[in-house]
């Protein structure tokens, strides 16, 4: 099972280093098999250690240049990190990432040997369009980009459920991993409200093999918890 928390604007490179000794020390009892993964803000990002992997939330697709308030690959080198987030909604829908850029990002990542968490997910009128819509819109997100990259992971994140405290039904979760599982064979993390009172229930799920948590892992004892269970 993969766990993997998104900060997203939250922590501070000294509260990061604090939080992920901590983490170090919690999780040491975890099942071998399972993975963690942490995405701390870029002013964090730096050589940490322990039993779990640390990646950018966003990077753009240069080694480095004229492109001004981004981080290219020779600023993740420096960290030695070889793990990206790419796709994720609140960069499509708040910042205007097109899917062309999001491929363009994708082939630019997987060119350099990245492990990439690849995000998708539909806003709440389609999910309540019904299920071909959400398929047909989820699988429009993958224009562009490589399903059988063998460093790829898809997170399905229903925009509607995103810090909303609102998770997709159990149901709902099942069908939409099913479907997905018809087109990839790698790794499907769910992503929406996950928390420690329903992280049992989903991870249960057929097709679920890990969670890509928000809020809900800003607290190191919150997200151990998760992993721990």
């Amino acid at each position: 099972m993969i766990f993997a928390a998104n900060f997203k604007t939250n922590h501070t490179r000294s509260s990061t280093a604090a939080y992920l000794k901590q983490l170090a020390k919690t999780i040491a009892p975890k099942r071998a098999e399972d993975r963690v993964m942490v995405f701390p803000p870029a002013t964090a990002l730096d050589r940490y250690e322990g039993d779990f992997t640390v990646g950018a939330q966003n990077a753009y697709p240069v080694q480095n240049g004229a492109v001004t308030g981004e981080i290219g690959l020779e600023q993740l080198e420096e960290f030695d990190i070889r793990t990206i987030l790419i796709g994720h909604s609140e960069r499509r829908e708040l910042l205007g990432e097109s899917q062309e850029m999001v491929a363009k990002k994708f082939s630019f990542f997987k060119e350099h040997g990245f492990e990439i968490i690849y995000c998708i997910g539909e806003p709440l009128e389609v999910r309540e369009a019904g299920e071909e819509a959400v398929k047909a819109y989820l699988f429009a997100q993958f224009e562009g980009i490589d399903l059988s990259y063998e460093k790829l992971i898809v997170a399905y994140e229903p925009i509607w459920a995103i810090g909303t405290g609102r998770s997709a039904t159990t149901e709902a979760i099942a069908s939409t991993h099913a479907a997905l599982r018809s087109k990839v064979t790698v790794p499907l993390l769910y992503g929406g409200s996950v928390k420690p009172a329903n992280i049992t229930e989903i991870t249960a799920i057929d097709n679920v093999d890990g969670v890509l948590v928000g809020s809900a892992s800003l607290d190191v004892e919150s997200f151990s918890e998760m992993i721990l269970k």
